[in-house]
């Protein structure tokens, strides 16, 4: 009994010790670490929103048709390989067809009668003063909304590049940009530089006066040596008015109005330009050509030429020809206080309005065909100068030293009007200044001069 007492104490006992360990303090736990309360946010950085076009239309996949005046040889490769490599390489799917249509007075005429059948072209070469009028009529697009919009326009800096010469012929009065050039060349004048040196002078003309004294020693030489058919020498005279407006311009005038709505063709400096090249013919210092006067200066007939910088292959061969080594080159007209001026003309490209579909395809052609990249691959190609003046001109200049000194007068360059009446205009600028040279006197010429600027007001109201 004893034995069974003391196993019932400790069981009793064991019971009492597990009942006290089970009522004991439990463990105390781990607090977690409080959430910082003065630390910020993220911030989220900014993004710049990408530029959103203004324009309306979707280029891809568009097919759009090109007119221009390139139309053989040279000029039609080039364009050809420029169009070639455009629908090649496009982002858009964009295809241009190629469309030469023979002259610039050719696609005037072809623009002309298709804007009274409606099969228009999507974009189109032109005489600044043709796409003036197109854009008068409704046909022609103003770029200025393609050129500023901040996803297909033109950057700043490449605008800036464009040469100023070429570019405002193709902006109206009030900034329309109608036009944009493709390609720029200028009339100057080609001088025979061997010559002149041989007579006695060491350099060109730098003032009017030095141009006549020239051109007159050219003629006296010439007619006191013992060929009778070379008399009539110095300056090959041809009143066209792609010369007629340079020396106007450097005898100080503008050919317009102050607001360039008009022409101003009977003012002083008109006067005082047509009484200079009187004054030539007067005293026996000019020639005239039945053509081009290249075998004139070859043959050191004409010591002066006007002449597009694009002839300057063609002044060359006739130099070739003779196998004569004189060395020639472009100058500019020189007025009586030392103005130079050159005319500086480009071939202009707009956009024909048709839908906003191939609107926004044409355009993205013509920045690429107006661009520097493109403008090298065109100059490589051809006898052109490039409207840009940061176009990598790569060899040429060393290849033509001709051609780099010519692309040096673009300093010069001054734009012809682009007034819609200009084409009728030019005509009878040329008629006045051939009845100056038969005039009787300098009354005589002004008469002349106010009825070209009575006709020329009459063109321009002809129209408006």
């Amino acid at each position: 009994m004893k034995v069974r007492k003391f196993n019932t104490i400790l069981a009793l006992a064991t019971v009492a010790m597990l009942i006290l360990s089970a009522c004991g303090p439990a463990a105390t736990p781990t607090a977690a670490p409080e959430e910082p309360t003065d630390v910020p946010a993220p911030t989220e950085v900014p993004t710049e929103a990408a530029p959103v076009t203004a324009l309306e239309g979707d280029p891809n996949g568009q097919t759009i048709a090109f007119w221009h005046a390139f139309s053989s040889g040279a000029n039609l490769e080039g364009m050809t390989a420029v169009i070639d490599k455009f629908n090649a390489e496009n982002e858009f799917g964009i295809t241009v067809e190629n469309v030469p249509q023979g002259s610039q007075g050719d696609l005037e005429t072809a623009i002309n009668g298709a804007i009274t059948t409606g099969e228009l072209p999507s974009l189109t070469m032109g005489f600044p003063n043709g796409l003036s009028r197109w854009y008068g009529l409704g046909v022609i697009s103003a770029l200025n909304p393609y050129i500023e919009d901040p996803v297909y326009g033109v950057n700043p800096e490449v605008w800036a590049s464009i040469f100023p010469g070429p570019l405002s012929s193709g902006t109206q009065a009030d900034g329309t940009q109608v036009g944009i050039p493709v390609n720029q060349s200028a009339q100057v004048l080609f001088y025979n530089f061997t010559w002149a040196e041989e007579l006695g002078f060491d350099g060109p003309p730098a003032t009017s006066a030095e141009f006549k004294e020239q051109a007159c020693a050219a003629a006296a030489a010439n007619a006191a040596d013992d060929n009778p058919d070379n008399d009539d020498a110095g300056y090959v005279i041809f009143n066209g008015a792609s010369n007629v407006l340079p020396w106007i311009w450097a005898f100080g005038g503008t050919g317009l109005n102050d607001d360039g709505s008009n022409y101003k063709l009977n003012d002083e400096a008109s006067l005082q330009a047509a009484v200079f090249l009187k004054d030539l013919v007067d005293s026996g210092c000019t020639l005239t050509t039945p053509s081009f006067p290249n075998p004139e200066l070859a043959n050191r007939m004409a010591l002066f030429a006007n002449s597009s910088t694009a002839g300057i292959p063609f002044q060359q061969a006739a130099f070739d020809d003779i196998g004569s080594t004189d060395v020639w080159g472009s100058i500019p007209v020189p007025g009586p206080d030392g103005t130079l001026v050159v005319n500086a003309f480009g071939q202009m490209a707009g956009i024909v309005t048709t839908n906003p579909d191939s609107d926004l395809a044409s355009w993205i052609f013509l920045k690429y065909l107006t661009s520097p990249e493109t403008q090298a691959l065109w100059v490589s190609m051809t006898g052109y100068f490039p409207t840009q003046s940061t176009t990598d001109l790569g060899t040429k200049p060393d290849d033509d030293p001709v051609w780099a000194q010519s692309y040096d007068l673009m300093q010069y360059g001054v734009a012809e009007p682009n007034l819609p009446a200009h084409g009728a205009v030019r005509g009878l600028i040329q008629g006045a200044f051939d009845a100056a040279m038969a005039a009787a006197d300098e009354a005589a010429i002004q008469a002349i001069l106010d009825q070209l600027q009575e006709d020329a007001e009459a063109a321009v109201a002809e129209t408006q």
